[in-house]
């Protein structure tokens, strides 16, 4: 169902409950500022945004047809973006990615979207606390909106961060041989969330260029400090993939020293089977002339002898530390 917000700019006073007929005539009205949400948009609620915002089809098309890639789309009179929120999945281990698209005009802002978006309930409580801050326009609730977008990435790369330093003590400490597998998980979410957040640069640098004139100059202040958030998750983003290689290198140089220990200690054991095996085949075979074979202590001699060679091999390799 489409909800309607209308800012009373003289007075500072927000209204809603308003109806989706009523969004020309507040659109209408001067010193007035409109947000329309539409949640889970119809047909009908594209052809409505078509008729009263006059968008041109391309963007109501980018709109309609869902995942789209990060961008920023100038019209006459409007621009078009479309950003993802990040978030846990309900089991509260997979990343998913929600799609936002947002129109905004010099005195409306529309935001479409088919998932629940938390940064559309932060923007709406923090909008009454911001008209003092600044010019109280469309460019202020965007910047609300999409500062709270770039926000919530960063707890998640802070989950994520922390959760690398536990691998890094499993890898170091008790080897856990199943680290791999949360290594390559972290791994694909970081990629995942880098094709969010990578192309929203080029977003706000097309915003900052103020080639519309669409929102005050003192707005763009405000952009910028989104700007430097953003630079610092994908910042932070190309970091923990640095990390995350220099973890998984760590996993497998610990891994094949490892298993050099093994084959280190399963050699060892061979040669003292071996040698024993050795001696046991020499006494072994059948001649009738065979010294010590009529002998009362030979089959003593032949036991002595064996753990003798075993016991001798055994100290030589622990000498070398192979055992």
């Amino acid at each position: 169902m489409i909800t309607v917000k209308a800012l009373d700019r003289n007075t500072g006073k927000i209204s809603d409950g308003h109806k989706a007929s009523q969004i020309d005539q507040l659109c209408a009205r001067e010193k007035t500022v409109v947000w329309v949400d539409v949640p889970d948009p119809t047909d009908a609620d594209f052809e409505r945004l078509a008729n009263e915002f006059k968008f041109h089809p391309l963007s109501i098309e980018d709109s309609r047809n869902a995942h789209q890639r990060p961008k920023v789309e100038e019209y006459h009179g409007y621009y078009f973006i479309v950003l993802y929120e990040a978030r846990r999945s309900e089991g509260g281990r997979a990343l998913e990615l929600a799609e936002l698209d947002i129109f905004l005009g010099t005195n409306y802002l529309v935001t479409v979207h088919s998932n629940e978006i938390r940064a559309i309930e932060t923007a709406s409580r923090l909008w009454p606390e911001w008209l003092d801050r600044g010019e109280p326009s469309a460019g202020l609730l965007a910047y609300l909106l999409m500062d709270a977008v770039v926000d919530d990435y960063m707890p998640l790369l802070d989950e994520m961060s922390d959760r690398m330093d536990e691998l890094e003590d499993e890898i170091f400490g008790e080897f856990d041989a199943t680290a791999i597998h949360e290594i390559f998980f972290i791994k694909k979410q970081l990629v995942f969330m880098r094709r969010a957040v990578a192309p929203l640069r080029d977003v706000f640098n097309t915003l900052l260029r103020r080639e519309q004139p669409i929102f005050e100059r003192e707005i763009y202040m405000y952009y910028q400090d989104v700007f430097d958030h953003l630079i610092r998750v994908a910042d932070t983003i190309d970091s923990l993939r640095d990390l995350l290689g220099s973890t998984m290198d760590a996993y497998l140089s610990i891994s094949g020293n490892r298993m050099n220990v093994v084959m280190k200690r399963l050699t060892s054991i061979s040669t003292i089977l071996m040698s024993v095996t050795l001696v046991a085949g020499i006494y072994g075979m059948n001649f009738d002339h065979m010294p010590e074979l009529h002998w009362r202590y030979g089959y003593v001699f032949a036991l002595m002898a064996m753990v003798g060679v075993g016991v001798a091999i055994y100290a030589y390799l622990r000498k070398i530390d192979w055992l």
